[in-house]
């Protein structure tokens, strides 16, 4: 950022976009913020996101989801030290294809979240770095397939879940005795309900 003002009275902003339209408003934003001398008023555009795995025909894939789909949030200087709003950086975010408007107060006084709001933001941001959340959840007591290792095609009932590392514990007859195995998310898919 080539600023040569100092970014006083930087506040989060919620801005609103179309349906699937995040990545596309926030990477144009990243792009322009320099070639549109926004740098003085912008400092930051967050896109708060989480990686999750599925197993589908028994291989694992790992995709982004959006923590709040339909929603940015940016640092910026919205107002100067009188309280007038500055139009150039309203007016650079609100005409992005894809932008709907600023959430809270009326659509040319956008009112900033509260920081009770924006640290309960951050904390899910850094809660989410470098870890994988399952995307579908289990329950105690569930039937499930084992999808992978030795146990596959079992089908077993589960009998603890540790949603923290992503595995279960699952209850499978072996020659007419139950055993437990110890199983990741990604090795198991809900049983067909006969």
């Amino acid at each position: 950022m080539t600023s040569t003002h100092s970014l006083a009275g930087l506040h989060w902003y919620a801005v609103h976009t179309l349906s699937n339209m995040e990545g596309k408003v926030k990477r144009y934003l990243d792009k322009f913020i320099e070639v549109e001398e926004m740098g003085d008023y912008i400092e930051e555009v967050l896109m708060p996101t989480e990686v999750v795995t599925e197993v589908k025909n028994g291989k694992k894939s790992q995709k982004t989801r959006k923590l709040y789909p339909g929603y940015l949030y940016i640092r910026m200087r919205m107002y100067d030290e009188y309280g007038k709003l500055l139009h150039k950086p309203w007016y650079f975010v609100k005409s992005i294809q894809g932008v709907i408007g600023f959430l809270g107060g009326e659509d040319d006084r956008p009112t900033p979240l509260k920081q009770s709001e924006v640290n309960t933001i951050l904390d899910q941001v850094k809660a989410a770095e470098g870890v994988e959340k399952p995307k579908v959840v289990y329950e105690v007591g569930e039937e499930v397939k084992i999808t992978d290792g030795p146990f596959l095609n079992l089908i077993g009932k589960i009998d603890e879940v540790d949603p923290e590392r992503g595995r279960l514990k699952v209850s499978v007859s072996i020659f007419g005795r139950f055993t437990p195995v110890d199983l990741e998310y990604w090795q198991v898919e809900r049983a067909e309900e006969s």
